[in-house]
């Protein structure tokens, strides 16, 4: 009741502000930018840079540099010419009063050039930065992390809405792509591997409750779900491809923010007068923890988080440009038990939970052009990461028992460097080398089942490195045809296992409206850390190490892909894919059914061989309207099957085989006269399969009073169909030097009772349900200033 209430509060108020808010005045703002090549980085000058909506021109300096003044806020367009570059035509850029629009372009060389001809690219809209990745692969815009329903400026929640993409769970933002488990994401950041940068991420996740990173941070960026380019290892699933904006170098500039997520603040500016190094900082402080300090009780727990983010960019005029960036989360959950037996609904208000999660990382980069044909970046940088769970049972006489304790610290160096090299219009070479330098300290105390004394699972300190190294080129036929042919070595020194990698993709223009491509690549990835490091005592009460000694788990992705153009704005994609996972760590009992490719996060800590096999093949069909008229809308279709084998040789479904995922995206931006303010609507809504469960033994479990499941038919049922609607509600206005933003998400508009899992309850003496999320509204105002 009190939801409802929350979104007709908030309704009225964007109702009010529709009534009141003058839309008499016309505001104006700066666009600048940078051409610069797409290979080497350096910049392009003598380019043709026009607005044609409001028919200004320009031409870049011999810095790439362009600028208009005077600029009405409300959608734009920049059309850009060069000689020996393809055409650029960016369209729908939002223009606000607030702050200035600040571009960096990368533009397309031209691989045979003829006299007075200008080549004109096809629509390409959502086209990947990384050139080399030519299937199952797009860009990400900050507008879309901001735009897309119950996206909340997360990368990984407005994941869920392209194909083939789905969230393993409602309270958490990990994902599942392409029936592959979560922890087969890989996260970059300017090139550099980083860790899981999310809140309350647990051991060998790759997410969390809510992102770390702020999206006033981010540039547009690529997502990957198959075979992926040369540079991309030791990763199964996806690649996100993480880019950095440059705060403004001229003037100072600031975004505060206030919400049911946070309270957040940016501030960027030029770091000296007539300096072009920037800085970008953002602090985020939970509005959960403010509440709970002002002692309002909103949860049974105690939720804390806050997040510092920063990028500052130092160019130089002969020694290249240098980047300084990182960012550190800190956040803990805390559950108290009840003490009181007459309170006892079922058996979770006996257990009292701490849990805390911390995520720090500090980089440099240096890029320099040596030459006139190679770009040489290079990057080192730390990382800190440390979670810890501890949880304890309430007795019937009111005592503690532990029963489950862990802590898991990570400290790693990177060092990596990337070299790009153009040989001619039609071929490039990169190539690059990543050393990483880890440290554990891992603790972990378990019991098989309740009511049981804890064994210790894991107690190690130990240090390791891992190597890895790509080549990659690329050769254009034409500007119509490119090869793209590669390979990817890992290695890593803790047990001396390597493997080499082959990639290669080729992508086919066939006409203006139809490309075809075909991708493969096999891919590999260390086991989740803790996993080498589980501990056994055998009949002699001697400790071993079972898992130390496994190898990769690797995959062959296939990828054929269509795209069709079925109007300038209108794009239909077909992608077939078959994935084919081999060398998969699964339990040594061949009578066991557990497999690595079920898990979603912590560690396996029962020995393991690498003698499991899996399999993922299907096909996604989207329809995508790109936006324009202040209108977008995209509709996929996900069927597919995700298969494993554990030792016993039997084929089973894995947990994340749903058979089918079904998502709608749309959009509407109704823009005021004179463009001074603009509300806007934005849905999602997501069909998919239910995930996998398996079978409760019920009279066992009635039996020994706790869950016993029939291990023997693991993930031979399915939770009823995953349904889910999203809406978000935002007015924009705009004043002289200043943009507001009210919004209101609404996740799970329908109140879906969507089912998670099952368990059975020793106190109830029956199986019971664990549901998904019900309706939550989310309510947020911005500043631009």
């Amino acid at each position: 009741m009190t939801r409802w209430k929350n979104k007709k509060i908030c309704l009225w108020i964007i109702g009010l502000l529709i009534i009141t808010i003058n839309a008499n005045a016309q505001f104006t703002q700066r666009i600048r930018g940078t051409l610069v090549d797409q290979v080497l980085q350096k910049p392009v000058a003598g380019a043709t840079v026009s607005l044609p909506l409001i028919g200004k021109t320009v031409q870049t300096d011999s810095s790439g540099n362009f600028r208009f003044s005077d600029v009405p806020v409300g959608a734009q367009k920049i059309h850009i010419t060069h000689v020996s570059f393809k055409e650029v035509l960016l369209e729908n850029l939002v223009v606000n009063a607030g702050k200035e629009l600040v571009l960096s372009i990368a533009m397309e060389n031209i691989v045979r050039m003829e006299n007075e001809v200008i080549v004109k690219t096809n629509s390409k809209k959502n086209k990947p930065l990384n050139d080399m990745s030519a299937v199952s692969a797009r860009a990400f815009t900050v507008e879309e992390t901001q735009k897309y329903a119950a996206a909340v400026n997360d990368p990984l929640r407005m994941a869920t809405g392209f194909p083939g993409v789905m969230a393993a769970e409602d309270g958490n933002n990990d994902i599942i792509i392409r029936g592959n488990a979560p922890t087969g994401l890989l996260w970059k950041m300017e090139g550099v591997d980083i860790p899981n940068p999310n809140h309350f991420s647990e051991a060998a996740g790759t997410g969390g409750g809510i992102s770390i990173l702020s999206a006033q941070l981010l540039s547009n960026s690529d997502f990957v779900t198959g075979a992926f380019a040369s540079e991309y290892g030791n990763a199964l699933s996806g690649v996100f491809d993480l880019k950095l904006r440059k705060g403004n170098n001229e003037r100072k500039e600031y975004t505060m923010q206030a919400g049911f997520l946070g309270l957040n603040a940016t501030a960027e500016g030029p770091l000296a007068p007539f300096y072009k190094g920037s800085y970008l900082v953002n602090y985020r402080y939970s509005t959960l923890a403010i509440i709970q300090k002002m002692g309002v009780t909103l949860t049974d727990g105690s939720t804390n988080f806050q997040d510092l983010s920063y990028h500052v960019y130092l160019p130089t005029n002969r020694f290249g440009n240098f980047s300084f960036f990182g960012f550190g989360g800190l956040s803990s959950d805390k559950e108290e038990a009840e003490k009181d037996s007459t309170k006892w609904m079922n058996t979770e208000n006996r257990y009292d939970n701490k849990f805390h999660s911390n995520t720090a990382l500090s980089a440099a980069t240096h890029s320099i052009l040596l030459g006139e044909k190679s770009n040489l970046k290079s990057s080192v940088s730390y990382s800190y990461n440390a979670n810890g769970d501890r949880e304890k049972y309430v007795e019937d006489n009111y005592s503690f028992s532990d029963t489950y304790k862990d802590e898991y610290r990570t400290k790693k160096w990177n060092i990596a460097s990337t070299l790009n090299h153009r040989i001619n219009n039609s071929a490039s070479l990169r190539t690059g080398a990543i050393v990483n330098f880890i440290s554990f300290n891992y603790y972990q105390q378990s019991s098989d089942n309740p009511g049981e004394a804890l064994k210790e699972d894991i107690n190690t300190a130990v240090s390791t490195q891992t190597i890895q190294a790509f080549a990659q080129g690329q050769y254009k036929v034409s500007d119509n045809l490119t090869f793209n042919l590669g390979a990817h070595y890992l290695y890593l020194l803790y047990n001396n296992t390597s493997s080499i990698e082959p990639r290669a993709s080729v992508k086919w223009d066939v006409s203006k409206k139809s490309s075809v491509a075909f991708g493969y690549g096999m891919h590999s990835q260390v086991q989740a850390w803790g996993v080498y490091f589980a501990e056994i005592t055998d009949a002699n009460n001697v400790k071993q190490q079972p898992n130390k000694n496994l190898d990769f788990t690797k995959a062959h992705h296939f990828v054929l892909s269509h795209n069709y153009l079925l109007g300038k704005n209108l794009r239909l994609k077909t992608e077939l894919y078959y994935q084919q996972l081999f060398n998969v760590p699964v339990s040594a009992s061949d009578t066991a059914t557990s497999s690595t490719l079920n898990v979603i996060s912590e560690y396996m800590t029962e020995p393991l061989v690498n003698e499991g096999k899996g399999r993922n093949y299907g096909v996604e069909i989207s329809l995508e309207k790109y936006l324009s008229n202040n209108f977008y809308w995209m509709l996929s279709n996900s069927f597919y099957q995700s298969k494993y084998t554990a030792l016993d040789g039997v084929e089973r479904n894995t947990r994340f085989n749903g058979g089918h995922i079904n998502t709608l995206l749309a959009g509407k931006d109704f823009v005021a006269e004179r463009k001074s303010k603009t509300f806007g609507i934005n849905i999602k809504t997501i069909y998919a399969g239910g995930l996998r469960t398996t079978p409760i033994d019920v009279a066992q479990s009635q039996a020994q009073g706790y869950t016993v499941y029939d291990h023997q038919q693991a993930f031979s049922l399915q939770n009823p169909s995953y349904f889910r609607t999203d809406l978000r509600i935002s007015m924009k206005w705009n004043r002289k030097d200043r943009t507001n933003t009210l919004s209101l998400d609404i996740q799970n508009l329908t109140n879906r009772q969507n089912v998670y899992n099952e368990w059975y309850d020793g106190v109830q003496g029956k199986v019971v349900y664990n549901y998904q999320n019900g309706l939550i509204p989310i309510l947020n105002y911005k500043v631009e200033f």
